[in-house]
């Protein structure tokens, strides 16, 4: 798969607030392991580039750590939760590792599919939704997951996914976690064991 990185703004900096931030996160490691904050400070850069990472975002980040370019474009390019091209307000990823597949992702990914007009990978006209799929969240349980932003929607199907997009284009937030009857991650219907609190 080729990854292709769109070029953005000319320039960038960090805002006072998120070199704070990134201030703050380069000291949790050693001197001269500054390098070691790369993740940290790519995401302040996104959440200020409205989502995405353009080329001189990526480029500031590099020199502020003192790094090669090719390094920070490496560990872009390899998680996927950097995005190197605009996203819509509301990116809207699939969980379609095994475990959600086996649990229904793809009805999920068809769904929002339709509910949106859009294949994956895509944005809407109005820029409100990208759709996109990511790999395993870690709430193998609750599959399948659906995330918007910093937010995991567990146990969706097709249906939920649709109320979720709903509620979205409605300008709502809706509640993360389990889309169904379940507390956390424990089972469908409540606890069924250590029920008797006497003991």
């Amino acid at each position: 798969m080729t990854t292709t990185l769109r070029t953005g703004p000319a320039t960038f900096a960090f805002s006072a607030e998120n070199k704070a931030k990134a201030e703050k996160a380069i000291a949790k490691y050693p001197a001269g392991k500054q390098a070691s904050a790369v993740l940290a400070l790519l995401d302040l850069a996104q959440r200020q580039s409205g989502g995405w990472l353009p080329h001189a975002a990526l480029d500031y980040v590099a020199t502020y750590l003192g790094m090669a370019p090719i390094r920070v474009y490496e560990v872009a390019t390899f998680y996927s939760m950097f995005n190197l091209k605009p996203i819509g307000k509301h990116h809207v990823r699939v969980c379609t590792t095994t475990p959600c597949q086996l649990r229904g992702a793809l009805d999920v990914l068809t769904a929002c599919e339709q509910k949106l007009g859009v294949k994956l990978g895509e944005t809407t006209a109005d820029g409100q939704f990208t759709l996109g799929e990511v790999e395993c969240l870690g709430a193998c349980v609750n599959a399948p997951v659906v995330q918007v932003g910093d937010d995991y929607f567990e146990d969706v199907d097709g249906a939920a996914a649709g109320r979720l997009i709903d509620a979205f284009k409605r300008g709502e937030w809706p509640k993360a976690g389990p889309q169904i009857d379940r507390q956390k991650s424990a089972p469908k219907g409540g606890p069924t064991t250590l029920k008797d609190q006497t003991t």
